[in-house]
């Protein structure tokens, strides 16, 4: 049975490596055996392998922060799951052909639905739901900008504001994206530069800009910020630039322009495991009814790690970078 596996930090390509273990055993009272279809390669996974993320876990370790598969095997006293369902693993070691897990880790979803896209329902759809819904609240009409409009949560953004009424003010770095998210139901895109606080009132006027998503922090984050309605939200979730969050004394001490973080896994670590069937189910439908998509650049076999990995590591992609380790 192959799986990947990290033997220290650093560059990810350089320290990773498939290993081929032995068969998985039969499942123990209470889990499930999953033969794993499809799993993404995401920014937070690449920094984890370099040593940058929040945690760092105990080397050897087994990756893959997520991943959707066809369960082999149940356990004794697994009644809710059967030998056939497709779900998604909670755990964090997907990039494996198959994996064993307690069934309580596990969240079944449609068998109908594209498993490209299931496989990537744990993070990205998740991040931007949580932080259009936790932080304002917002009303139809009411606008939200974003950074890093082109990344899988920014699309989801989009899509999800959508459904809300809420309109979306989208900034990117290159010009060919403009057309792209416009189709997908961005209402305004712009370019990223030091005028954007202008530029996205020549757009909107007035209009109420309550709440900023940021994955870029640096100058990024000043920038969401100077364009925000008096009080506003900045809510950073990433760290494109590398550099610290900024904001100047004028938008914190006179316009009330706050700054708050948003970490997934801290907050999926709060929920019962009932809220967390009712959070995936509503997303995974959102999927399967084509409210909820991301593009899939490329798909690579476990034995191409060294080139997905590259591939992920891509600042300028058009699409998310998936593993399938089963081909």
């Amino acid at each position: 049975m192959k799986y990947v596996e990290l033997t220290r930090f650093g560059i990810p390509w350089e320290v990773c490596r498939m290993v081929e273990g032995p068969a998985l055993g039969s499942p123990g009272p209470g889990e499930v055996n999953i033969k794993v279809e499809a799993g993404p390669i995401n920014p937070a996974e690449l920094l984890l392998i370099e040593g940058k993320y929040a945690s760092r876990p105990p080397l050897p370790a087994r990756l893959g922060i997520e991943g959707v598969g066809t369960i082999t095997a149940v356990g004794e006293g697994v009644n809710e799951l059967a030998m056939g369902d497709r779900v998604m693993s909670l755990g964090r070691t997907n990039w494996a052909e198959e994996i064993q897990v307690s069934s309580g880790a596990v969240v079944k979803v449609p068998k109908d639905a594209d498993v490209q896209q299931l496989s990537m329902l744990k993070v990205n759809p998740a991040t931007a739901m949580f932080m259009l819904e936790r932080y304002v609240n917002l009303k139809p009409g009411d606008w939200v900008i974003q950074n890093a409009a082109n990344s899988a949560v920014g699309r989801y953004i989009i899509q999800l504001a959508k459904t809300k009424g809420v309109k979306t003010l989208n900034v990117v770095r290159r010009t060919e994206l403009v057309g792209e998210l416009r189709k997908i139901g961005a209402d305004v895109v712009l370019l990223d530069g030091d005028d954007l606080a202008k530029r996205v009132r020549s757009e909107v006027g007035d209009a109420n800009i309550p709440l900023a998503i940021d994955a870029v922090a640096g100058e990024g984050t000043l920038r969401l910020g100077g364009a925000l309605s008096e009080g506003g939200t900045v809510v950073n979730y990433g760290l494109l630039s590398g550099k610290p969050c900024q904001l100047t004394p004028e938008l914190v001490v006179f316009q009330g322009i706050t700054l708050t973080g948003f970490w997934l896994a801290k907050l999926l670590g709060t929920m019962k495991p009932d809220e967390l069937q009712k959070l995936y189910a509503e997303l995974a439908s959102q999927i399967t009814n084509g409210n909820l998509y991301t593009p899939v650049e490329s798909a690579y076999r476990l034995d191409q790690l060294s080139d997905a990995l590259k591939h992920a590591y891509q600042a300028e992609r058009n699409g998310k970078v998936l593993l399938m380790p089963n081909g």
